[in-house]
């Protein structure tokens, strides 16, 4: 099957090439299909309920690079879903006497369920892998800048200093965050094995569901899950915050990398194509894109929780594509965000430059404080707003109004109106967060 016809990622440059496009792949589906369908003969067997001969020969033919993918995908518009065409094209690799021990006592939806946790699981690991890389360079970007002082803002404005190395602890505590929730499914993904209504009728033994599932490496499920979708739901919910948690980082580099604040930058910036001069910040543009994304196909996967009877009609099917590209979304701003940390470039004289942009106004509440004490809190908030007035006409540093009139004369105002005396316990909260493994 070429790239052109899988899809090839032309409008998606999130993931386009990433290690997760290729777990997740028709190809690496099929291979998951397969996987589920030699592990049921596999488990059977064990159990004495198939030969161990037949397991072999069902095994050794589970390989997807022997079937066409397209012919699959076209024979499922008959049934709704692959599982069908491929038992056929399986059972005619096989010596005849094995063909009956495939997919035996089992529904197409026991195959497709497997077969998604099995891709899920694959590309979580990919996943797992690319947030473990990037919280290390956010953990060394912490400590690196961890009395770097910036300024913070509320609501776009300035609003207090804060230190850069408490911010990348910030977004460090939230790929944490998304690596536990994401490990906790992950660990939690379970097989699926009920038969046609999820009775076991006739699959013989309820043993089989365990040594299923330790065939497949998955979790065994206390009860067949076909109308009860707590997995995906799951799934879904750690990949949504994922998202979102990537997406918080780069949505702050975005802002911290325009041409007017240039408080970091990308250290490989993408080039636009009528402006020679610009280095655009691609990978954090590329993982805000995903994290929108994210929410959206996340809220699909919820809607189908809503599966009637005993095997849905549609809800089922409709998982299907916002899963996987769920998976791709979030395995490629994973990636992206791995490359992004690994390079990304901190100017810290533009942050010590950005500071003084207020002319000492972001230490207008450290001030209020200091100047309450000597003339009451009411009337240093009221000569604070008006000089800050006059800072704001240009007419001078706070700290160079300050000092006419006769009662602050005495005061070191160039120290108190110093942005770097103010971060409060931006150090210690810093180093608290990095405690954190």
């Amino acid at each position: 099957m070429t790239a052109y016809e899988e899809g090839g990622g032309l409008l998606a440059p999130g993931w386009a090439g990433s290690r997760v496009e290729a777990a997740v792949s028709d190809l690496a589906y099929v291979q998951g299909l397969l996987d589920a369908e030699a592990a049921l003969t596999r488990a059977q067997a064990a159990l004495g309920e198939a030969p161990v001969e037949a397991a072999e020969s069902v095994s050794a033919g589970a390989r997807a690079e022997r079937y066409d993918v397209r012919s699959l995908a076209l024979r499922a518009r008959a049934a709704g879903n692959p599982v069908l065409a491929l038992v056929s094209d399986l059972k005619a690799e096989l010596p005849e006497p094995h063909r009956e021990f495939v997919h035996r006592g089992a529904t197409s939806q026991d195959i497709v369920d497997t077969a998604t946790m099995l891709v899920a699981a694959r590309a979580l690991d990919l996943v797992l892998d690319d947030l473990a890389r990037t919280e290390r360079s956010l953990a060394a970007l912490a400590a690196a800048h961890r009395d770097t002082v910036m300024a913070g803002r509320t609501l776009t404005q300035h609003a207090v200093p804060t230190t850069f190395g408490l911010k990348a602890a910030g977004w460090r505590s939230l790929v944490l965050d998304a690596r536990d929730r994401v490990r906790a499914v992950r660990d939690a993904l379970p097989a699926q094995l009920g038969g046609a209504a999820g009775t076991l009728a006739a699959l013989g033994s309820p043993e089989l569901v365990a040594e299923f599932a330790r065939e497949t490496g998955l979790a065994a499920p206390a009860l067949p899950w076909h109308t009860l979708r707590t997995p995906v739901a799951d799934l879904a919910g750690a990949l949504a915050f994922t998202a979102g948690a990537l997406g918080k980082l780069a949505a702050d580099v975005l802002t911290l990398s325009r041409t007017e604040i240039a408080e970091v930058s990308e250290g490989a910036g993408g080039g636009s194509s009528a402006m020679p001069h610009k280095a655009n910040p691609v990978r954090a543009t590329l993982i805000a894109a995903g994290a929108r994304q994210g929410s959206g196909l996340a809220s699909a996967l919820y809607g189908s929780l809503v599966a009637e009877d005993e095997r849905p009609p549609g809800a089922w099917h409709a998982e299907w594509a916002p899963l996987r590209d769920l998976l791709r979304i979030v395995g490629g701003a994973a990636e992206n965000a791995g490359d992004l940390i690994a390079d990304l470039r901190v100017d810290t004289e533009a942050m010590r430059r950005n500071l003084d942009l207020t002319g000492g106004l972001i230490v207008s509440e450290r001030l209020t404080a200091a100047l309450g004490a000597r003339v009451g809190r009411a009337r240093a908030k009221e000569l604070l707003t008006s000089l800050a007035a006059r800072v704001r006409r240009g007419e001078g540093t706070l700290a160079q109004l300050l000092s006419e009139p006769p009662e602050f004369k005495d005061l070191d105002l160039d120290d108190l109106t110093d942005p770097a005396g103010y971060t409060g316990a931006a150090g210690v909260l810093t180093d608290r967060a990095l405690e954190r493994r």
